[in-house]
């Protein structure tokens, strides 16, 4: 006996899309090597960008997920959006980058509660945030939560290396 279509449970599968590589296979150590990898691509957008970089082990980079594209000045983050990619690439940890189009890279409010809020996730699900970078509009100026002593500096790491 058949059952009623609004009774049918729908299957889904996720799985991860990868898109033609831009980034190198070195690993990351320090602030400076997320602005050589990303800083051009983000330079490009007039809106604000959020991505993360999520890393092996060795900090190598596995992929780069852009998971917010904002307006002139502000851009919605989610943990759910950001955390998705991590744990489908099975990220060891991960690094935060967005973009101010104004070119200004001092972190605003929203930007220090959003790196509060993800690293506390991060903590849980752990898969830990090691930095959060600004990147400045055409300039490419760059900001470093962690180098600003405004990351926690959790599992006693000092620096991005494991």
């Amino acid at each position: 006996m058949s059952r009623p279509a609004k009774n049918k449970l729908q299957v889904v599968n996720i799985r991860l899309v990868k898109e033609p590589a831009l980034y190198s296979e070195e690993p990351l150590t320090r602030p400076q090597d997320v602005l050589d990898l990303v800083a051009k691509e983000l330079s490009t957008y007039d809106r604000e960008v959020f991505a993360i970089l999520n890393l092996k082990t060795n900090g190598q980079i596995i992929n780069l997920n852009i998971c917010s594209v904002g307006t002139l000045n502000a851009s919605m983050v989610s943990p759910r959006e950001i955390f998705k990619s991590s744990i489908l690439s099975n990220a060891a940890a991960f690094i935060a980058v967005h973009n101010h189009p104004s070119g200004n890279v001092k972190p605003s409010n929203e930007d220090l509660e959003t790196t509060k809020r993800l690293q506390k996730c991060g903590e849980i699900l752990d898969i830990p945030m090691l930095d959060h970078v600004i990147i400045a509009g055409e300039s490419g100026e760059q900001y470093s939560f962690r180098e600003n002593g405004l990351l926690d500096q959790a599992r006693g790491r000092n620096d991005w290396e494991r």
